[in-house]
Parts: structure tokens; C-alpha cells; sequence
């Protein structure tokens, strides 16, 4: 039984590396340069990325999203949080499992900026703490089953499935998926991403149409990368704007310059 785990694990382990490898691909998205990024987040903020590895693909396919991954901003670069002072996010790689990373990690590739709103300091500092305890924890790597799922770019999965598909693992706690990982730090705290809404009857006669909102935690596995996108309770941060932006410094080409000799528009 030990000689099949390790050699299940073993082609785990090559088709993890199979699936996160690069593929090209073409994206709308704007690229976010990194130290705009870097003057523009606060801890507890969640990093959403635009892929491009096969399994990337395949979660934005599942998915019907831009973004493919989502790593937890922890804190500026040097703040001796990890052995590496250029680190500054947390995140789940399918290959390394849950690691530190820096901002170069995300250079040349499209980013969101979801922020928590209404956390104070102490609550940010416990979702940032949570996702750092879990430093180490890796996908369960012999469940091959999970991971060839993931080798065809848009799997065959009805729309009612596809999000239960991406719930990739052995279902034990510890191994963390990007989404899973991040929902869990805020479910920590209580703090709401998209649950599950309840309505209930609450009438009196002061106010006999009068319901209840209840929320419901929806598990952790079942969270996905757009989730925070979409989510009501984050705020969406963007580097461009966020500063003293000014339209009329923009420099734009001027059109007759592209036209052809002889064709310039006539006044």
C-alpha cells in the first residue's frame, strides 16, 4: 500500500508539473506594472491573477472568469514575515503547495485588487496570520483522478458541476487550493465573501412584511478565484486611478500621423 502512494504521488507529481506549465494565450486585461501594485495595497488584500497555465485555463473555463488564481497580500517586502525579505504574498501553488511570494511572481500578467471592506487593524492582522500559519501545506498529490480533470483546456462538466469540480483534493483540510486557502483566513474572522442568503419571515406589528437576512457559510472548497471579484463585501482597488490621476496627461497618437501617404482625412 506504501509503494502505491508513493508511486501514485510520483505521477502526481509529474502531471502537477505538466499542468502548470505555460501555454500562450491572449488577454484583454491591462498588465498592472509591479510598482504600481506595490503602492497600492494594504494587508488583507486579495491579489486576483490572470493565468496561463493549463490548469489556469481550465478554472477560468469552469469558471466563466478572467482570473485563474488569487494569492493574500501580507505586507510590505521587509517586513521579516519570511526568510526572504522580497516576499509579501501568500498564496497555493499546485506544485509547492501554500509558499510565500514576491511581486515578481506577477509580473507580465493581468491582476485584480479585491479589498476587504470594513475590517479593522486586528482583523486584518488575523486573516494575514492565518494564511501564514498554513506555510507548508500542499494538495494531496496522489489523487491523479483531481488532476487529469484539469488536462483538457475546456472540460466536459455541466454549468451545475463545474464549481464542485474545482473543489481539487483529498477533501482534508490542509490541502489548500488559492481560493480555499483565502477563504477560509477571512471565514476565520467571520468575514463574508459570497454566502449563501436565507430569507425568513420577521414580522410584527410594527412591520408585518418585515424578513430576516441569514447568512450561510458556504464551505471553503467551494470557493473560486471570481468569487472575490464578484463579492458585494470587497471593494475594487485599481493602481491607475488610485493616485493623482490626470486624463489630460495622457499622450495619444495622433490619427492622421497612422494614415497612409495620400490618405491623411481631409478637414
Amino acid at each position: 500500500m506504501r509503494g502505491m502512494n508513493r508511486l501514485l504521488a510520483r505521477i502526481g507529481h509529474t502531471l502537477a508539473r505538466f499542468l502548470s506549465g505555460e501555454r500562450h494565450t491572449h488577454s484583454s486585461t491591462p498588465l498592472t506594472m509591479p510598482d504600481q501594485l506595490m503602492n497600492c495595497l494594504e494587508p488583507a488584500d486579495v491579489v486576483l491573477v490572470d493565468g496561463n497555465s493549463r490548469v489556469g485555463t481550465a478554472i477560468k473555463y469552469l469558471t466563466q472568469s478572467t482570473w485563474s488564481h488569487a494569492a493574500l497580500y501580507v505586507g510590505p517586502p521587509g517586513s521579516e514575515l519570511f526568510s526572504d525579505p522580497t516576499h509579501c504574498f501568500v498564496e497555493a501553488d499546485l506544485v509547492a503547495g501554500v509558499r510565500s511570494v514576491g511581486f515578481e511572481e506577477f509580473v507580465g500578467m493581468p491582476t485584480r485588487i479585491c479589498r476587504p471592506v470594513g475590517l479593522n487593524e486586528a482583523e486584518c492582522r488575523a486573516v494575514v496570520d492565518f494564511a501564514i500559519s498554513r506555510l507548508g501545506h500542499r494538495y494531496d498529490l496522489r489523487n491523479i483522478v483531481d488532476l487529469a480533470r484539469y488536462l483538457f483546456p475546456t472540460p466536459p462538466v455541466p454549468f451545475h458541476f463545474r464549481r464542485r469540480m474545482i473543489a481539487l483534493g483529498s477533501g482534508d483540510p490542509t490541502r489548500a487550493i488559492c481560493s480555499t486557502l483565502i477563504a477560509q483566513a477571512f471565514q476565520s474572522v467571520n468575514y463574508p465573501i459570497l454566502p449563501t442568503i436565507e430569507y425568513r419571515a420577521a414580522a410584527t406589528q410594527e412591520c408585518p412584511g418585515c424578513m430576516d437576512e441569514i447568512l450561510h457559510i458556504r464551505h471553503h472548497s467551494l470557493f473560486v478565484p471570481r468569487d472575490f471579484d464578484v463579492s458585494p463585501y470587497f471593494r475594487i482597488v485599481k493602481p491607475t486611478i488610485d493616485g493623482n490621476f490626470d486624463f489630460r496627461t495622457l499622450q495619444w497618437e495622433r490619427e492622421a500621423a497612422r494614415q497612409p501617404d495620400g490618405d491623411a482625412a481631409h478637414p
